[in-house]
C-alpha cells in the first residue's frame, strides 16, 4: 500500500558545472521533464517543481508540471522544499519526497520505498536509502558518501570518509573493504516530514555539515532521526557534467528500447 505523500522537484538554472542543467535536453526533452514523469509515475499525490528561475518555470508549464516559484537567495533544495512548505499550507505530519532535478534515471519504486518507510517509522524525520558498497574504489572515494546505522537502521553518521574503519585491517595501508560489515553507499533521495521542514528553515549549519559538505549532518546534530532503508532497486546516476549527459541518454534510450 502507498501512502499519500507529496513530491517536490528543486530546480536551479545555475550550475557551476553544467549551465541550465534542468532545461538540458535528454531525448528530445529538458532533463526536468524525465524526472517529472517518472515522479507521475509514482504513488505521490501531488507534484511540484519549485525554482527561482522564470525559463524553469516557463517550461515546466509547457509540459504540464505545477510548479512553485520560490526564492534564489536560498543555499539548498531543503530551503526551498522548506519555502514550498510554507506556501502551500501542508499540515505538520503530511510527507514530502525531495527529488532532484538532476536525476532522470531515478525509478519511481524508490520515490514511493522513502515515503512508505517514513510512514512507517513515526519516530523519524527523515527517510532515505542506501545500497550496499562491493568495490573498495567506492570505499575510499570521498565522491562517494557513506552512511552507518544502528541495527534498526537509524543513521548514525554520514561521511565522505570510508566508514566503518576496520583499524587491524586498514592501517597499514591496505586498501580493502572491511571484514564482516557491509559498508553502505549513500543515495541522495529524503522523504521528510513537514514538521521537520519548518524546524530546518531555523536551523544553523553545523559544524559537522560544514566539514563534510553534507546537509543531513545538520539534522543528526540537531537530534533528529534519519531512517536508512536498503535500496529496492539501484537509481541511475545523475548529471553534473556533459559527459554524465551523454551516458544518461544512452541509459534512457535503453530502457526505451527494454534492453535495460
Amino acid at each position: 500500500m502507498t501512502n499519500a505523500y507529496k513530491v517536490v522537484i528543486p530546480a536551479r538554472y545555475a550550475s557551476t558545472r553544467l549551465p541550465g542543467k534542468p532545461l538540458r535536453e535528454l531525448l528530445g526533452k529538458p532533463m526536468l521533464q524525465h524526472v517529472f514523469e517518472a515522479a507521475c509515475q509514482c504513488g505521490a499525490e501531488q507534484v511540484v517543481i519549485a525554482t527561482d528561475d522564470e525559463r524553469i518555470e516557463a517550461a515546466g508549464k509547457r509540459f504540464g508540471a505545477e510548479v512553485c516559484m520560490t526564492s534564489s537567495e536560498h543555499a539548498s533544495g531543503t530551503d526551498r522544499l522548506a519555502e514550498v512548505v510554507k506556501k502551500f499550507g501542508w499540515s505538520e505530519d503530511e510527507i514530502v519526497v525531495n527529488v532532484q532535478g538532476d536525476e532522470p534515471l531515478m525509478p519511481p519504486a524508490l520515490i514511493d520505498q522513502v515515503a512508505n518507510d517514513l510512514a512507517g517509522k513515526p519516530e523519524a524525520s527523515i527517510s532515505t536509502i542506501a545500497t550496499p558498497l562491493v568495490a573498495a574504489g567506492e570505499f575510499f572515494d570521498v565522491n562517494v558518501v557513506k552512511v552507518v546505522t544502528d541495527r534498526a537502521g537509524f543513521a548514525l553518521y554520514f561521511s565522505r570518509a570510508s566508514i566503518p574503519w576496520d583499524r587491524d585491517l586498514l592501517n597499514n595501508g591496505v586498501k580493502a573493504l572491511p571484514i564482516g560489515i557491509v559498508p553502505l553507499r549513500h543515495i541522495g533521495i529524503y522523504a521528510y516530514r513537514v514538521g521537520y521542514l519548518r524546524r530546518y528553515a531555523e536551523m544553523r549549519p553545523c559544524p559537522l555539515e560544514q566539514a563534510e559538505q553534507l546537509e543531513q549532518l545538520r539534522a543528526l546534530w540537531y537530534g533528529e532521526r534519519i531512517h536508512v532503508a536498503e535500496a529496492s532497486q539501484r537509481p541511475g546516476p545523475g548529471v553534473d557534467t556533459e559527459d554524465d549527459l551523454v551516458i544518461a541518454e544512452q541509459l534512457l534510450q535503453a530502457k526505451i528500447n527494454g534492453t535495460s
